[in-house]
């Protein structure tokens, strides 16, 4: 989560940009995913209509792309890997979008904040808002890292296909056809993947660098033994205390982890150092990223590259 000194420098360069919206006239994308995008299901016609959908995020966007297929136009606000989420500071051009929307995704609990003051400076009576967080239950301060958990991915398709059945009700069975054909064709690698890993390795022991790996690591069956305090402390941007970084060395030394995942866009100085402490113990590591990583690849294009990886090193590790 972004520091308060960061959540107050956001705040005050969100107003001015409601300004900037109302004179500068049609919306500019900060990057699309093209309707119908890879894997989301076929099917043609209906009124022709399209709905201009924003996401903060483009995990979520690449998401919302695919289920909209040809009656969505979706703009991702975040899309550069190398940007971090949680203390963007939102642009002129982000503004615009955001006032032309007609449905808005975005992730809450506490990580995406500058998304939630983008709308309440440009309101919309008619768009629809939905918040990952409400959508799964989860408050802010619990963990936001939502679209790395499995049953929470399923539970915001859902409530994607709903948002948009509203907003175009002559279009409701396109959507429902669309989310079909993503929940059965799109995801099945993904799916197949999650269920081997838990087939196999179920209640295996691992090492992670923050607690975007947490979700993921229950949806696979497997036990994170990193403290928790470590793997909040990274994601929250604040020092690890000596005695977690001492429980992990330990747990690297004696290898009572037998991987180690980490956020390769979150790799601070001591996540690097147990990088490379696992290596030398030859515990096999796994990279996960914040953000679609290649930026234009599909959400369950990067989710089965990085399955697959974490898969490869769990063989790797334990010989089946």
């Amino acid at each position: 989560m972004p520091p308060a000194a960061v959540r107050a420098r956001i705040s005050r360069a969100v107003l001015p940009l409601l300004a900037v919206a109302v004179l500068g006239g049609a919306a500019t994308a900060c990057a699309t995913t093209a309707p119908g995008a890879a894997g989301g299901g076929s099917g043609t016609g209906g009124t022709g209509r399209v709905i201009q959908v924003v996401a903060a995020e483009n995990f979520w966007g690449s998401i919302a792309g695919q289920l909209g297929g040809s009656h969505v136009h979706v703009t991702s606000v975040i899309t550069n890997p190398a940007t971090d989420p949680h203390d963007y500071e939102p642009t002129a051009a982000d503004a615009r979008t955001v006032s032309m929307a007609r449905v808005a995704v975005v992730n809450g609990i506490g990580y995406d904040t500058w998304a939630d003051k983008l709308l309440a400076a440009n309101p919309g009576g008619d768009r629809t808002e939905l918040t990952v967080g409400d959508v799964v239950g989860v408050k802010p301060g619990g963990n936001p890292h939502r679209w790395y958990s499995p049953p929470d991915v399923r539970e915001v398709v859902a409530a994607i296909t709903a948002d948009y059945r509203r907003a175009d009700p002559a279009d409701a069975a396109y959507f429902t056809a669309r989310r079909a054909a993503f929940d059965t064709t799109a995801l099945a690698p993904y799916d197949r993947l999650i269920a081997d890993i838990r087939a196999r390795w179920a209640g295996t022991p691992i090492g992670a660098s923050e607690s975007i790996v947490t979700p993921l690591a229950q949806g696979l069956g497997l036990k994170t033994l990193t403290p928790q305090s470590f793997l909040d402390a990274i994601s929250e941007g604040s020092d690890p205390t000596a005695q977690d970084k001492a429980t992990i060395d330990r747990q690297i030394t004696k290898k009572q982890i037998k991987i180690y995942v980490y956020n390769s866009q979150n790799s601070t100085p001591d996540v690097q150092q147990q990088v490379r402490e696992a290596k030398m113990a030859g515990i096999p590591v796994a990279t996960v990223t914040e953000t679609l990583s290649p930026a234009g690849d599909s959400f369950q294009q990067w989710q089965v590259r990085q399955l697959r990886d974490i898969e490869r090193a769990l063989a790797k590790a334990t010989g089946k």
